[in-house]
This record gives C-alpha cells, structure tokens and sequence, in this order.
C-alpha cells in the first residue's frame, strides 16, 4: 500500500503530520513516538523574539475538548534555529515551522532567518492579532490575508501553507484570498474562540477571557470547512480539528484533504499519531486500497 502524499513538491511518506502547539517542538514526544515515521513534524509557533504568552490560568478542559489562551508562548527563533531544528532533523523527521508574528514585518524575518534552515515547509499562523490594524487576526479580513500572504511568498525561500481561521463569516473567500496571493499549500481549521465560566468563583476560568476550542467538538465543523475550501481552490489542504483517530482522519480525506494533524489528542495519547497512522493503513487493507489517493477528495 502506497499512503505517501506531497504537499508542495515536499513528500510526505503518510498524510500524518501534527497540529501546531500541541506537539512541542518534536523532542518532547520523540521517546513516545519515531519522528522518522510521521508524514511530518508541524512545531509550535515561533516569532522573531520569545513571547511569553498570556497570563494563567490558561487552559481549561470542556465537554468534547479544550479550551487554550496560551498566546503562542515561545522562545524564539533562534532557540528553534540552534536547538529545536537540528535535533528534527537528526531524528529524520521531515519538519512544518509553524510561524507568527503581530506585523508583517515580523513574519517576514522569521521566514528571512529560517530561509537557510532544514525545515522543509513554513506553516504562517494568521490567527496571530494584527496590531497595526487594532488587533483584527490577518485571518480574518480577506485583504490582510492576502497582503500578509503575498509579502510572505516573496520572501520565503521555502513552500508556505496558510494556516486559515474558522472565526470568519465564509472560510472559502479567505482561501481564495491565500491561493490568489501565492499560497503553495493551505491547512484548517484553526481554533474556534469560546469561554468557559466558573459559576462557583463567578468569574471567567481563562485569564484571557477567552481561548481557542479545540478536539472532538469541532470535527463536524472542521470537516465541513475543509470539504468547502477544497471545493474552491486547486492547492492542497491538511485538514485537522478533532482528529482523535483514523476514522477520523479518514472523513477529513475523503473531503478532500491531502493530508491531516493531529493536534489536541497528543495531550491524552502521546501515540494518537502512529495510531492514526496504522488505522489508515489498516482502513486500506481491508478495504482493498492500494493507494491513499484514490480517497482523497473521494466524496463529492
């Protein structure tokens, strides 16, 4: 059975990569999990200087998932260049950088320093506020999305994937906005802003006030965005929200997705992804597949 994909002229030996922020930088899991035999590593975020992110509490368990306010704590690129990237791509592990900034000017440096480096695609996070224009995320306006697209592909020396955001009125006008710009790849959903309330304390449970929703709760969601975005643009997609196995996986690519993560379920199951993986193959066997493309996109 064949279950390599490419994403950008990059292969990936499965469509199995991990969701941003929820894997560390790839050493973290590495005595659970053989990086080699993921289709990729996607780390966390990482900026131009280190962030130190929002204030705790910061995390909070819901119904059918998580809710996160932890503002893309990082320590920098230059952590990432001498530490984090090295160790990756010792372990032969084919590497997605995950990258945000508050300004373009900031992602641009990142993807500038990164343009020498092992990592073999830019993930650009645009759930990041944009403080020139009030705090707006670039996701979120189709023509900041476009412009920050388009001033990251000029610089970049690697493939970029626009990572979109759900919190939008109809994902599919941003995705034409990335692809119109020269976005090599997409990749979705994001979080999907909620708030929890502690009712015995009276009072929001995230310093934030809000956070990022995350896990099973979002899947149907996520499912129908990624299935509508591929309907609209020709780049490839790695769907995510929710993945907790490869049933799951499965709808994802069926709707299109050349690829999936696997983000909130690494926090349960340090192995979700080599499970993912193996259920996919599994799926295949039984189902006298021989190669992961003939269900790609599959239901119309």
């Amino acid at each position: 059975m064949n279950l390599a994909v490419e994403i950008a002229g990059v292969s990936l030996k499965n469509p199995v990569t991990t969701g941003s922020g929820t894997f560390g930088s790839g050493e973290e899991y590495s005595e659970f999990v053989d990086l080699s035999s993921l289709g990729a590593v996607t780390t966390k975020g990482v900026a131009n200087v280190p962030w130190p992110g929002n204030p705790t509490p910061r995390v909070a368990e819901t119904y059918g998932g998580m809710l996160n306010a932890v503002g893309l704590q990082n320590p920098g690129v230059d952590v990432m260049i001498e530490r984090d990237l090295p160790f990756l791509k010792k372990a032969g592990a084919t590497v997605i950088v995950n990258v945000c900034g508050k300004t373009a000017e900031e992602y641009i440096e990142v993807v500038e320093r990164l343009s020498d480096q092992p990592a073999d695609l830019l993930e650009i996070n645009v759930s990041c506020p944009n403080v020139k224009e009030g705090g707006i995320a670039f996701g979120q306006d189709p023509k900041a999305l476009y412009e920050i697209t388009k001033a990251v592909k000029e610089k970049a020396k690697q493939p970029i994937i626009m990572k979109l955001s759900p919190n939008v009125t109809d994902i599919r006008e941003m995705a034409k906005a990335a692809e119109a710009a020269g976005s090599d790849a997409l990749s979705l959903i994001n979080t999907l802003t909620g708030m929890k309330i502690d009712i015995e304390k009276r009072d929001f449970l995230l310093a934030n006030k809000t956070g990022g929703l995350s896990g099973p709760a979002i899947k149907p969601v996520a499912v129908r965005m990624v299935y509508e975005v591929c309907s609209t643009v020709k780049v490839p997609v790695i769907g995510m929200g929710g993945i907790l196995t490869a049933e799951d996986a499965l709808e994802f690519i069926m709707a299109g997705a050349t690829a999936v993560a696997v983000g909130t379920a690494n926090f349960t199951d340090p192995r979700a992804t080599v499970k993912v993986i193996d259920g996919i193959g599994a799926y295949m066997k039984d189902h006298g597949i021989e190669d992961i493309k003939e269900l790609i996109g599959c239901v119309k």
